[in-house]
């Protein structure tokens, strides 16, 4: 299988530095660029960015002192690939949670929906923590990992290839079943702004279902309908990793589960409800 924009040693960046951001503001619009299209539709964003704009999001609308972690988005039609709007606000304050929704709109349409929980920051160690530690790195790490040819749209520019480094350590994209990688992003998601943990994380945890695809490509495509991303801790490090698996129904429905890593070992979960679809003619 050949990649979109490079072979499997070398993902290649196209004709651009990794310094052009995902999205670029422009008064009260973010225009995305190239970078964040998604594998299945030229004219379409993949989930990664949306879901990063709205980490981003409420992040902001939690404000200093509190942490995201939880979220859910809605993917409730494909992101084009057209300038965004993105609205969050506190629906439920508290002095020791809160309640987050965000709204993503291209040209005045709901594309995405997403509500959050955000719990205040303490300066808390817990020392004797009961039962085993769950908290141990993934291993090996990403500086033993290979990069794995993904041939959708062969040519453009694409988020899983020019927007993200992925770097696997288990299966591979071309190899069906469960797989387990390292993500970070190759470039800023807005202007020149460095990344938060969130964002990093939420941007990696969209790959659950890419990562360890149970289905031919070439016959089936399976589109996640959602993204739910839950956070023991805030997330350090330019590195996340998966360890991803998905579950088939005999319904047209499916799910992708993935355990997430960072420097500092685990540190939370993700969950994609799939939508499965023969493609024409199989």
């Amino acid at each position: 299988m050949t990649g979109a924009m490079g072979t499997a040693d070398d993902p290649g960046t196209g004709t651009v530095t990794d310094t052009e951001p995902l999205y670029a503001t422009d008064g009260d619009v973010l225009v995305p660029s190239e970078h964040t299209r998604g594998p299945w539709d030229a004219k379409a964003q993949h989930g990664g960015p949306p879901t990063a704009l709205v980490a981003r999001a409420l992040e902001a609308a939690a404000g200093a002192g509190f942490a995201v972690t939880r979220l859910t988005i809605e993917l409730l039609k494909p992101v084009p690939l057209t300038p965004l709007t993105v609205t969050a606000s506190v629906v439920k304050p508290g002095r020791r949670t809160l309640g987050l929704a965000a709204l993503v709109e291209a040209g005045g349409v709901p594309v995405v929906e997403a509500r959050g929980v955000a719990v205040r920051l303490a300066d808390m160690p817990v020392d004797d923590p009961p039962g085993p530690d769950r908290s141990a790195p993934l291993l090996p790490g990403p500086e033993e990992g290979r990069r794995s040819a993904f041939g959708q749209l062969e040519g453009m520019p694409v988020f899983h290839v020019t927007g993200m480094d992925v770097r696997f350590v288990g299966g591979a994209f071309d190899r069906l079943g469960p797989a387990t990688a390292w993500l970070r992003l190759r470039r800023p998601l807005v202007d020149d702004e460095a990344p938060s943990g969130l964002v990093r994380a939420t941007a990696a945890a969209d790959f659950g279902n890419g990562v360890s695809g149970a289905l031919p490509l070439d016959r089936w495509v399976f589109v996640n309908a959602d993204l739910t991303v839950h956070l023991a801790r805030p997330p350090v490090g330019e590195w996340v990793g998966l360890d991803a698996v998905t579950l088939l129904g005999d319904s047209g429905a499916g799910m992708a589960e993935s355990a997430l890593y960072d420097d500092g070992g685990r540190m939370g979960r993700s969950v994609q409800s799939l939508v499965l679809e023969r493609r024409p003619g199989t």
